[in-house]
């Protein structure tokens, strides 16, 4: 028999590198100030001192940014490049980064986009008298200047700011490099992973490091390239309240470990692609082949691990947000919380909250691959099974059983092994919509009640504090496993041994038994009448 691999072996006995940080972080930059038609008068009556609040200042404003941009660029020998269009921006830049030598603006991408901001109508276009002019926010096509930055703190990174009113920006930079050049600095020795660490002399003072990046470093990156690229606000502008402040729009988190060889590696995906297949969750594993695949695409695609020309990538979604797990240069296992709305993890948008986001989501990263090691070694004791499946009184309380073997309960526990369920928790509206998807047949929100509270009495599930989310212990963790993979994974296949698609080496060894048995049954004469 083929040697399986368990994912708890290689984790703790095969992982030299073991390191969580922040890993690209995008942000919007707005100005508080200008977000309402109300605050866009003030503005242009008191800062700019116009009598008449017209939308044809803002042309005017805009027209003075893109001559400022150009005589920036042109004093510092800084090369412009106009992006085509649906071309990769990262890819056209990265030779000017690369060829980087000191801090500064290597280059400035010049490009037409999408960008909310605000237009101008006169209310009473249809009545005598001067215009009075209103103003709505609205998608326009309009140009912006990317700043592509290489920073002695971070390395690459880039500053969007758009040509028009209320000039919302972006800021983008990456944990990971910060984390690079700060090791560096401290004297910390290591070898690069592609975009993160292969090794490393002082694993603890390296996470250490990583666990210093907050929201202060990315606030003084956004200030101090904000003093050298030209922008549309003034100092004066900035004095009288007018300046941008940071909100979060995507956040990576991850944790990489690193095995002491690529076949750990290898052998660790080849058992988590088997493990997550056919126990109520095989949507959430996919194999990305970097090509459409038809019908008349040639060649021959399975569910495996292919370690040339694929690569391999399990995604937990939820609502906008996800955590992905793949192979980083094949040898090490990254997993990424990757959370494009903070709501997402009950976290507020504004930069300042990133601490408290980086937290959620590196528990989110735990918990995935706690799941995922409790679901590897899954069986459990005799004292559970029958807290469980028998008749308990818990808390003063009687509580039903969960019956193996009955169809409710099965489809109860396979909705539970969804992975998006064990990471992020679930309400009884998604449970109930999983249970029905597996139940095939009547399940309803009062049934879903009743059954999260056998649940959380049987101590298989707790509620989050505030919220109506669950989320499953691990003695949950573990009957969810189990009761799955003893169903689908044994027995169903067990009774179904005489017949292919069982190997033909266990209907043979079957057919011996029978035929033993016949012969029992001959010699004690005991065999019915015909």
């Amino acid at each position: 028999m083929v040697a399986v691999a368990n994912i708890n072996e290689l984790l703790d006995g095969h992982v030299t590198l073991d390191v969580e940080c922040l890993d690209r972080v995008y942000l919007n930059a707005y100005v508080p100030n200008l977000q309402v038609s109300g605050q866009v008068v003030t503005f242009l009556c008191e800062r700019l001192g116009a009598k008449v609040p017209s939308p044809a200042l803002f042309n005017k404003l805009g027209t003075a940014f893109r001559q400022a941009v150009q005589a920036f660029a042109d004093d510092n020998a800084i090369p412009v490049i106009r992006f085509a269009k649906d071309a990769r921006k990262a890819d056209v830049m990265r030779p000017y980064l690369t060829a980087a030598r000191h801090p500064g603006v290597v280059a400035i991408g010049v490009a037409q986009e999408f960008q909310s901001v605000f237009t101008g109508h006169d209310r009473h276009a249809d009545r005598p008298g001067p215009p009075r002019y209103a103003f709505t926010k609205a998608d326009r096509r309009v140009s912006v200047f990317y700043f592509y930055i290489w920073d002695d703190d971070f390395g690459p990174g880039f500053i969007k700011v758009c040509t028009y009113f209320p000039y919302p920006a972006k800021v983008w930079v990456n944990g990971h490099e910060w984390a690079k050049r700060q090791a560096h600095k401290a004297g910390v020795a290591f070898t690069e992973l592609a975009n993160g660490f292969a090794s490393c002399e002082d694993p603890d003072g390296l996470q250490a490091i990583c666990d210093r990046l907050g929201p202060g470093d990315i606030w003084a990156f956004f200030e101090r390239w904000m003093a050298v690229i030209p922008t549309p606000l003034r100092h004066t502008d900035r004095a009288a309240g007018y300046w941008w402040e940071l909100s979060m729009r995507q956040v990576e988190v991850s944790r990489t470990l690193v095995f002491d060889a690529p076949r750990r590696a290898r052998a660790f995906f080849e058992s988590l692609v088997t493990d997550n297949v056919g126990i109520g969750r095989p949507s959430e594993v996919r194999i990305i082949f970097g090509r459409n695949i038809y019908k008349n695409t040639k060649g021959t695609f399975r569910t495996r691990v292919v370690t040339r020309g694929v690569d391999v990538c399990l995604d937990v979604n939820y609502r906008d947000s996800r955590i992905k797990e793949y192979l980083k240069e094949g040898r090490a296992l990254r997993i990424e919380t990757v959370v494009n709305s903070p709501d997402d993890l009950g976290v507020k948008r504004r930069l300042t909250h990133l601490d408290e986001l980086q937290a959620k989501a590196r528990a989110a990263n735990a918990r995935l691959l706690a799941v995922q090691k409790a679901g590897q070694d899954c069986a459990i004791s005799t004292p559970l099974f029958e807290r469980v499946a028998l008749p308990s009184i818990q808390d003063g309380q009687r509580v039903p059983a969960f019956r193996f073997g009955d169809p409710r309960v099965m489809a109860l526990a396979g909705a539970l092994c969804v992975l998006v369920h064990t990471v992020v928790g679930f309400t009884n509206r998604s449970l109930c919509a999983q249970v029905k998807s597996l139940l095939d047949g009547p399940y309803t929100s009062t049934q879903t009640t009743y059954d999260l509270r056998r649940l959380r009495l049987k101590g298989l599930i707790r509620r989050l504090h505030g919220t109506n989310r669950y989320l499953l212990t691990p003695e949950g963790v573990r009957v969810a496993a189990f009761y799955t993979k003893l169903h689908h994974r044994l027995l169903e296949p067990l009774l179904d041994a005489d017949k292919p698609p069982a190997p033909i080496e266990l209907r043979r060894a079957l057919r011996v038994i029978d035929h033993a048995i016949d012969d029992y049954i001959t010699h004690a004469r005991i065999r019915p009448a015909a």
